[in-house]
Order: C-alpha cells, then structure tokens, then sequence
C-alpha cells in the first residue's frame, strides 16, 4: 500500500473495524440481517477506492469513486441504525460513523475536484 494514500489507508482501517463489530454483532447479539447489510456497503467502500486507483482511465476512477461513496452513505445508515435500536454501543458508534463521516468528506472533496476539471 502507497504511504501517501490517505483514502486508501483509511477506508482499509474502517473495513477492519466494520468486520470486527460485524464479526461481535453475529456472535454476541446473534444478529445476522443488518451485520450482513453493514459489512457487504463498509467493506466495499475501500475496494472500490482500490478498483478506482486501478482505473484504467479517469472517467473509470471517477465512477468507482462515485460507487465508494454511495456505500459509504449506506454504511453510515446501518451504523445509525444499530446504535439507534441499542445493538453497538454509544462508544462503538460515534467512533465508527465519525471515520465514515471522515471517509465521506474525503471522497466528497476527491469527487468535486474531479468534476471541476
């Protein structure tokens, strides 16, 4: 992994961390619907930020990007709603949707640079 790339290291980190409370929420509260839900949108946010890196031209990054953000939009609805109906913690959920606020911003201002071009 490139040591500059800030999206690609983050969007890494949050994966590891979605699988690791979607790994708690189907042991623990044997909950298996939503934790499904949250690890296919969490996870598919860094891969395809790696698919966009791979484009093949900037058109393909851009809509990789554009992908990646909408998954991040729904990871931050199935994070809200587990914390919302007591399934993760207060402390669980601020930490996580905030670094997929942070994702959101960072993918936000990649994709408005990209249109401004």
């Amino acid at each position: 992994m490139k040591q500059g790339n800030v999206i690609q290291i983050k969007s890494y980190r949050f994966a590891l961390e979605i699988v690791k409370i979607c790994r708690l929420l189907a042991e623990v509260k044997k909950e298996r619907v939503i934790s499904q839900q949250l690890i296919r949108s969490g996870t598919s946010i860094g891969a395809k930020i790696e698919e966009a890196i791979g484009g093949q031209s900037k058109r393909d990054f851009g809509s990789k990007l554009r992908i990646s953000y909408k998954e991040a939009r729904e990871t931050h609805y199935w994070l809200r709603l587990l914390r919302d109906i007591g399934y993760i913690d207060q402390n669980q959920s601020e930490k996580l949707i905030a670094d997929c606020e942070e994702l959101l911003k960072i993918l936000s201002s990649i994709l408005k640079t990209l249109q401004s071009k």
